[in-house]
């Protein structure tokens, strides 16, 4: 499933054609995707205009002139194809590269810009509901997301103290998105090797002493969290600059694939020689919580 950075690369590629634009007409192909869609969903859309276009966590968010916002997620498969002056840019290479079959084109919004944004999704995973803005609060697929990774109040305080009391490992507290939203097991793997830090340690050491008691007020952050944090922050940031990761399909929205699995240091490197200086370790792997763990036995402690 698309993470964080592949997320926000779609956002920043959609801003230019969404945003201040119309929706002249949209095309729900099909009655669904992973869910129903609305039965007023194309009347809601058509003729509003994007005010603005964010994200929240893996989530798209399309705020409307009408007050209703578009949810978008991505499923496992989906994606967005911008078409302007009939021409798209050519998909670029990859091992892993995704299907062209437009038998899976689900959903068209034609744009008062004459660009027509495309939305593929051969697993239909992905889906779309339209919500009051006012209700987002009260939206169940929103509800009790933790805090954006990148926004401003996440730092080693506030994760030592969702961590205080945790029984899982680490991995999997970061994974758990009412700790904190939008981290999938990509970016999860690569931060805790740059933490020098164990996926099986238990996630309550970030919180020092107080980590044993469940949501310590004054739980103070051990520099295991400062260190993940700042690697969280990094792994992320450097993530979005590379467009994202294409480990098997995820492009962009000019089409092209996302290129920081080059930089992956960890994550799909099982076998190799660690990459940090002076370490002899191998990178191994082993399965956690049903997912695929990459790691060095030998400097992440």
């Amino acid at each position: 499933m698309p993470e964080l950075p592949e997320v926000e690369t779609v956002r920043r590629g959609l801003q230019p054609v969404m945003e201040g634009f119309q929706i002249a007409k949209a095309e729900a192909r099909r009655k669904d995707l992973r869910f129903p869609f609305q039965k007023d969903f194309v009347a809601r859309l058509e003729g509003q205009t994007v005010t603005g276009l964010g994200r929240r966590a893996k989530y798209l968010m399309a705020d409307l002139g009408s007050g209703d916002v578009l949810l978008m997620h991505l499923g496992m498969s989906g994606s967005f194809r911008v078409v302007a002056n009939e021409e798209t840019k050519t998909p670029g290479q990859f091992h892993h590269p995704r299907g062209e079959d437009r038998a899976h084109d689900h959903v068209v919004f034609h744009m008062s810009s004459g660009a027509s944004i495309v939305f593929n999704d051969p697993r239909r995973f992905g889906y779309m509901k339209i919500i009051a803005r006012h209700a987002l609060e009260a939206e169940p697929l929103l509800q009790g997301l933790g805090p954006e990774p990148l926004g401003n109040e996440f730092d080693a305080n506030l994760l030592a103290r969702a961590c205080a009391g945790k029984k899982t490992s680490l991995k999997a507290a970061l994974l758990d998105q009412r700790v904190v939203a939008g981290l999938g097991n990509i970016y999860v793997c690569e931060a805790l090797y740059r933490s020098r830090l164990s996926p099986r340690r238990s996630a309550a050491t970030l919180a020092g002493r107080a980590g044993q008691r469940k949501g310590v007020a004054g739980a103070e952050p051990t520099d295991h969290a400062r260190r993940l944090v700042g690697a969280i922050h990094a792994v992320l940031n450097q993530a979005i600059e590379a467009g994202g990761s294409s480990l098997r399909d995820h492009r962009q929205t000019s089409g092209e694939l996302g290129y920081f699995q080059h930089s992956f240091q960890v994550y799909d490197r099982e076998g190799e020689k660690c990459q940090t200086a002076g370490c002899a370790g191998i990178v191994k792997r082993f399965t956690q919580n049903g997912r695929s763990t990459f790691w060095c036995p030998k400097c992440q402690k």
